[in-house]
């Protein structure tokens, strides 16, 4: 496949127009024009370019990508060494940001609703970046923490009482606590994110409404992952999902 081919083809599936983001979304990196072999994974970091390098790959296509507003934009030090392996190897870089979170059938929440067994009910907030949803049924809190923690084989962070009961869920994957504040008023018995920070713990106190910090990496492989089988299936293109286990 050619390079633009392959861009009209994930912009115009993203709808990457739609979306006021934090860094460019699409091509960003130009490597060589003809694409047979790609690499999707969810950072670019040097680990995921070194597999790419190994795989033979001619593209990457990451959840997390680079040239992000608030960075210093020199090109030194660890940006020169994974900009120069992309660059001496004419491996192309394609990031999807936002548009691979919202996507209503690939996109992160939706795919980690499949994944939790979550019925999702309608998007909220800005973007359409949360979604409201509704568990298969009534369950504590504490068993909520539970199931995440074997379906993402990673144990979360729960801040509320074990014995709450839960019905109604709404969730965003990544570094989405600020979403919290959108999930409570929409009626949330419990909100789902990546990460937690400190005034967020004292909102799930004050309103009683439980907060489940599940990990960025941990909630943000499904996106991509189901962007490599999608463009397997429909275009026929070599894709590889390569997971680059990160903790956090």
């Amino acid at each position: 496949m050619d390079r633009q081919e392959l861009q009209r083809i994930l912009d115009t599936l993203l709808e990457c127009g739609r979306f006021n983001d934090y860094c460019p979304n699409g091509l960003q990196v130009e490597g060589r024009a003809g694409i047979a072999r790609v690499v999707c994974g969810v950072t670019a970091s040097r680990a995921l370019i070194e597999r790419a390098i190994a795989l033979q790959a001619d593209a990457i296509i990451v959840h997390h990508g680079w040239f992000w507003k608030s960075e210093d934009p020199r090109v030194t030090g660890i940006r020169r060494q994974r900009l120069g392996l992309l660059l001496a190897h004419d491996i192309n870089l394609f990031g999807y940001h936002l548009p691979l979170d919202a996507h209503p059938v690939l996109g992160n929440n939706v795919q980690l609703a499949q994944v939790l067994g979550w019925q999702v009910e309608s998007p909220c907030a800005e973007q359409s970046l949360v979604l409201l949803g509704s568990l298969p049924h009534a369950m504590p809190a504490g068993e909520v923490a539970r199931s995440v923690a074997a379906r993402l084989a990673r144990e979360p962070l729960l801040i509320a009482e074990p014995q709450r009961v839960v019905r109604r869920v709404a969730w965003c994957t990544g570094g989405a606590q600020s979403y919290f504040e959108h999930a409570i008023t929409a009626g949330a018995d419990l909100f789902l994110s990546g990460e937690i920070s400190e005034q967020t713990v004292h909102l799930a106190r004050e309103t009683g409404v439980a907060y489940l910090a599940a990990g960025h990496h941990a909630t943000e492989r499904y996106g991509v992952q189901a962007l490599a089988t999608w463009l397997q299936r429909e275009h026929e293109l070599d894709a590889i999902f390569v997971d680059i286990d990160n903790p956090v």
